[in-house]
């Protein structure tokens, strides 16, 4: 097990009709923002339940926060809280709503001409010093309620970029499983993949004998694995709900990752994807995780066989026969889902191909757990997935 250091102040208030308890976590001279998204929570029910929490507080709001979080947007909340003198920002929606309250905080002491700098200069970044926020949960996924990162998207650049600051962890975290009964199918299946992806980057790099570890990420995995065909046709009893969210947040939020090496290559070539073509996260996961896995099968093929014995059971056969197993029975688990797996079938061009290997050649990229995928392997990874 390698070294490590660990910590995560975040304290999760989790059930049914939690969403009350904000007042009593929140200080009452707080100047608070609340952000959010396309309205959902409007109609859902949690909106309202936020401001009768709120009702002894003072607070603005600012919605319109989109999925895949465009700095342009958060710019403009930005603006919005430094004018009403904001010193608490509070997150409603899911971890696209979570991140971009994140930059919002740690934007808000920014005094150059374009706070896109911070996503590109990480020691910039760590000079920030953000205002506190807190979250409340209505999409498990990315488990940004439990974790200092995420990540913003530009429109103007076409660019997507993952940021991170030990300050953005939120105070507390709200997490009602009911607030996710009434999601889309949709953005279900982009949590669970998402969700399955997070632990998929900290578990199948190369063993480091990390027992707990690997235990704890395959718990994880094998939720996921159970409870995806039943949130797949309803998502509305509770238990099943309330297991799911759980383990969103425990994919991301530095359990699984404790004195273990990392990949995150799938996410780093899923967050081009969608820059460029406005697919959604969780998909551009399920199109390129299996790909990966095949390219990388020589570096990986270790995990791979205790991934496939442990989560899907596969014990027979030569090494080369369980990898080959394992990577297929992961593909037909997002298939299973609803995943078409081809980047054709999701518009995706050989041009685009070729401009996101360029832009990984340009920026001297070394992804994975051993800093050996460059923008060659990107290339045979997206052809692979093509």
């Amino acid at each position: 097990m390698n070294n490590f250091e660990f910590n995560n102040p975040v304290k999760l208030i989790f059930g049914k009709g939690q969403i009350a308890k904000i007042a009593q976590e929140i200080p009452a001279d707080a100047n608070i923002m609340i952000t959010y998204g396309g309205g959902s929570i409007k109609s859902n029910g949690i909106y309202d339940q936020v401001i009768a929490a709120l009702a002894n507080h003072k607070y603005i709001e600012f919605g319109g926060i989109e999925p895949n979080p465009k700095y342009e947007t958060l710019m403009k909340a930005v603006e919005i809280a430094k004018q009403g003198g904001v010193n608490y920002l509070l997150a409603v929606g899911g971890g696209s709503i979570i991140d971009g309250t994140k930059f919002i905080a740690l934007s808000m002491g920014y005094k150059g001409d374009s706070a896109w700098e911070l996503m590109l200069n990480p020691e910039l970044m760590e000079t920030m010093n953000p205002i506190a926020l807190a979250a409340i949960l209505t999409l498990p996924a990315t488990a940004s309620e439990m974790n200092c990162g995420g990540v913003i998207s530009r429109i103007e650049t076409q660019e997507k970029f993952a940021f991170s600051h030990p300050g953005a962890y939120p105070q507390f975290s709200v997490l009602d499983p009911t607030a996710c009964f009434s999601l889309p199918k949709k953005q279900v299946v982009n949590g669970l993949i998402d969700t399955f992806v997070h632990i998929m980057e900290q578990y199948i790099t190369y063993p480091c004998n990390s027992s707990i570890q690997d235990r704890f990420s395959e718990g994880v995995l094998l939720t996921i694995v159970e409870a995806a065909p039943a949130l797949y046709k309803d998502h509305s009893n509770y238990d099943t709900v309330a297991n799911y969210m759980l383990a969103a947040t425990m994919g991301l939020n530095g359990f699984s990752a404790m004195g273990v090496p990392q990949d995150w290559a799938t996410h780093m070539i899923g967050h081009e994807l969608t820059a460029l073509h406005g697919l959604d996260h969780g998909l551009t996961l399920a199109l390129v995780e299996p790909a990966l896995l095949e390219v990388m099968r020589a570096e990986k093929g270790d995990k791979l066989v205790q991934y496939g014995a442990r989560v899907w059971g596969i014990t027979t056969g030569s090494k080369e026969e369980k990898v080959d197993a394992a990577i297929k029975k992961t593909a037909e688990f997002f298939e299973s889902l609803g995943i078409v797996s081809s980047l054709k079938h999701y518009g995706v061009t050989e041009e685009s191909i070729d401009r996101i290997c360029k832009r990984f050649e340009e920026r001297g990229s070394k992804l994975g757990e051993n800093g050996t995928i460059t923008h060659v392997e990107v290339r045979k990874i997206l052809e692979k997935a093509y």
